[in-house]
C-alpha cells in the first residue's frame, strides 16, 4: 500500500503525520518512507531514530526516482508512505499518481480548507482516492464543526480519526519516535492508533 501525505498549505502536518504513522504501524508490518521534500524532514526523523525500535525504511529520493523506487519496495514491504513538497508541481504530481491514497492533513479553518482544493483537484485528475483528516486541532476548536460539514457539503471524504494539537508530538519527533512509542498512554498516542484504523479502512488495507 502507498500512501502520499500532500497538502499545498505549509504548516499543516505532513511530515510528522507520515511519521506517526510509520512509528505505530512498524511493530506489525514492514514499513517504507520516502523522503521527496526538499528539506528533508522526515528523513532527519529517521536518522535519529533509535536502533532499538522497530525498524523502517527511509529513502531520500529526487521524484523522477520515485516510479522506479516505488516499484522496488512494493515487494518488499507492506506500506510506504511519501512525503511529498508542499507546491502543487511535477514533484507533487508525481507522488499522487503513485499512490493507491492521498492523504491531506488540514488544520480545523476555512483557510486550510480552501487550501486543500488544488490537492484534490490534482488527485482527482490524477484518478486517485483522497482523504483528509484534520491535524492540529486545538482543544476549543469551535470552527471544527464547521470544517466538517464543508466538507461533507463538497463531497469531500473526511476520515472520523482527528489528531490534536498536543506538545508530545514534537517531543517525540526530536527524538526519532513516534507519539504511541514516546508516550504509549497518552491521548496523543490514541489518537495515532484512531488514525492507523481510519487510513487503513480507507485504503482498504
Amino acid at each position: 500500500m502507498v500512501i502520499t501525505v500532500a497538502q499545498q498549505k505549509g504548516g499543516a502536518g505532513k511530515t510528522t503525520l507520515a511519521a506517526n504513522l510509520a512509528a505505530a504501524l512498524a511493530p506489525t508490518a514492514r514499513v517504507a518512507l520516502i523522503d521527496i521534500d526538499k528539506q528533508r524532514s522526515l528523513a532527519a526523523w529517521h536518522r535519529l531514530r533509535p536502533a532499538a525500535r522497530p525498524a523502517i525504511a527511509c529513502q531520500e529520493l529526487s521524484f523522477w526516482r520515485l516510479d522506479a523506487e516505488i516499484a522496488r519496495l512494493r515487494a518488499q514491504v507492506d506500506c510506504i508512505f511519501i512525503d511529498s513538497p508542499p507546491q502543487i508541481e511535477t514533484d507533487a504530481r508525481t507522488a499522487i499518481r503513485v499512490a493507491d491514497l492521498v492523504l491531506v492533513p488540514l488544520q480545523p479553518s476555512p483557510l486550510d480548507l480552501w487550501a486543500t482544493e488544488a490537492t484534490l483537484r490534482l488527485a482527482a485528475a490524477e484518478r486517485q482516492p483522497a482523504a483528509l483528516v484534520l491535524n492540529r486541532v486545538p482543544a476549543n476548536a469551535r470552527l471544527t464543526d464547521t470544517v466538517r460539514q464543508s466538507c461533507a457539503a463538497a463531497g469531500h471524504v473526511l476520515l472520523p480519526a482527528t489528531v490534536g494539537n498536543r506538545a508530545v508530538m514534537a517531543q517525540a519527533f526530536a527524538q526519532g519516535l513516534g507519539a504511541a512509542e514516546f508516550a504509549p498512554k497518552s491521548p496523543a498516542a490514541a489518537e495515532i492508533a484512531a488514525l492507523v484504523a481510519a487510513v487503513r479502512l480507507a485504503a482498504g488495507w
